[in-house]
């Protein structure tokens, strides 16, 4: 299975991996499953972290790739197709960070692992995290 991270997942697997259910742990230590980490949580990082809503010990560039590395996460581009997809999407969400996850899930097939009850509305598979 392709497991596509939402931003808070990748967040608390590194920071804080108590906050994960054992469902989503399970998931992520499952040597059979890809843990794919999007382009867009690159650049949600980014941009909280720069913003100051997002305290981390290093600046992001230095932080994802360690984490990236340590963790084994691969790195998921955003397609054309799915940057796209945002366009027909009903609004159930309006976080444009969470729509562009929702869209890249549905349009490459990934699973997502969310805490996020929004992502439901939209029939990607989904793990609770």
């Amino acid at each position: 299975m392709k497991l596509l991270l939402d931003t808070h997942v990748l967040l608390w697997s590194a920071i804080d991996p108590s906050r994960l259910t054992a469902e989503a742990v399970a998931a992520l230590e499952d040597g059979r499953n890809d843990v794919l980490v999007s382009i867009v949580s690159a650049w949600e990082i980014a941009i909280k972290q720069s913003l100051g809503k997002l305290t981390l010990k290093k600046p992001a560039e230095a932080w994802l790739p360690e984490v990236l590395q340590r963790s084994g996460f691969e790195v998921a581009e955003l397609g054309l197709a799915a940057a796209l997809r945002v366009r027909s999407l009903a609004w159930h969400h309006r976080d444009p960070f969470d729509r562009l996850l929702i869209a890249q899930a549905l349009e490459d097939g990934y699973t997502l692992v969310t805490h996020d009850e929004a992502f439901a509305s939209y029939g990607a598979p989904l793990i609770r995290a």
